[in-house]
């Protein structure tokens, strides 16, 4: 396969499972091209076209020839210049490894991390939370991520990539997008009565006990296993996690326990006396 080829799969594939539905996404990149009009033409030059079909400016080509040929690859969650100094002595050890794919972005995929947030809005409004509130909450979450990331050394990865030549391409809620398709179908139509069910259930998947051995699996951060489950709110994927406020929200609009990928600090707080976690 190319680098554009995996690029453009992996693309596929998590258009596929957008808890959106294939229509969200749609709407999504059609309001993408209007914005795109309505923009005075200085500004058009900069603008990112390649958001007219992908909805994840999360997921982007980092560095690369999109056309060369990949035999072999090797992936990593927070892949940056360790992993591309690793591939490269990889490759003096005669590995002959072609791409480096990491989860988190870098680059201007890292500095754009904001704009994939617009996608809770629907997932939560899904839950129950009226659109517009949801909109109100993320718009000030969005602008809040976007002030974290902004000074940050964007490119230092990619300029590592591109003196080594090392093709480069971040996965990032196109992965989430599978993982919370997965999570979603895993849970589905099971009935929980307390939390430690949820919990139990979950541990069975095969990854997670490896986690496990490590030290590293699902925990309970609220509640504990004699709690009651209540509604169930999957949350895996749109860029970074909403604000305090949302969750809230959320325990307003019914839901006894969320299964999030991680959590801040100061939702939790926020969180012990609503939801269980």
């Amino acid at each position: 396969m190319t680098l554009q080829q995996i690029y453009d799969l992996a693309l596929e594939m998590g258009i596929k499972a957008d808890p959106r539905g294939m229509d969200g996404v749609k709407k999504y990149l059609l309001r993408t091209k209007r914005e795109y009009e309505e923009l005075p033409a200085k500004k058009k030059e900069f603008f990112d076209k390649e958001s007219f079909k992908n909805p994840y400016s999360d997921t982007r080509i980092l560095y690369g020839n999109p056309k060369a040929g990949v035999k072999k690859l090797m992936a990593g969650i927070d892949a940056d210049v360790a992993d591309l100094l690793l591939l490269d002595r990889l490759n003096q050890k005669g590995e002959a490894i072609d791409l480096l794919i990491s989860h988190h972005p870098s680059g201007h995929a890292l500095a754009s991390l904001h704009e994939v947030m617009d996608m809770q809005i629907d997932i939560f409004a899904d839950a129950g939370i009226p659109a517009n509130v949801a909109h109100a909450l993320f718009q000030e979450r969005m602008s809040q991520i976007k002030r974290k990331i902004d000074p940050k050394n964007h490119g230092q990865n990619i300029d590592a990539a591109r003196l080594l030549n090392i093709p480069f391409l971040a996965l990032h809620t196109v992965w989430d997008n599978l993982a919370h398709e997965f999570m979603s179908k895993y849970l589905k139509g099971k009935k929980f009565d307390t939390v430690g069910e949820i919990l139990e259930e979950i541990n069975k998947i095969p990854e997670f006990i490896e986690a496990r051995r490590g030290k590293a699996g699902p925990m309970i951060i609220s509640g504990s296993e004699r709690s009651r489950a209540g509604r169930l709110f999957i949350s895996m994927t749109g860029g970074t996690n909403p604000s305090k406020e949302l969750y809230m929200e959320l325990a307003k609009a019914g839901v006894g326990t969320v299964i999030d990928m991680h959590l801040p600090e100061e939702a939790l707080m926020n969180l012990r006396n609503f939801i269980l976690m």
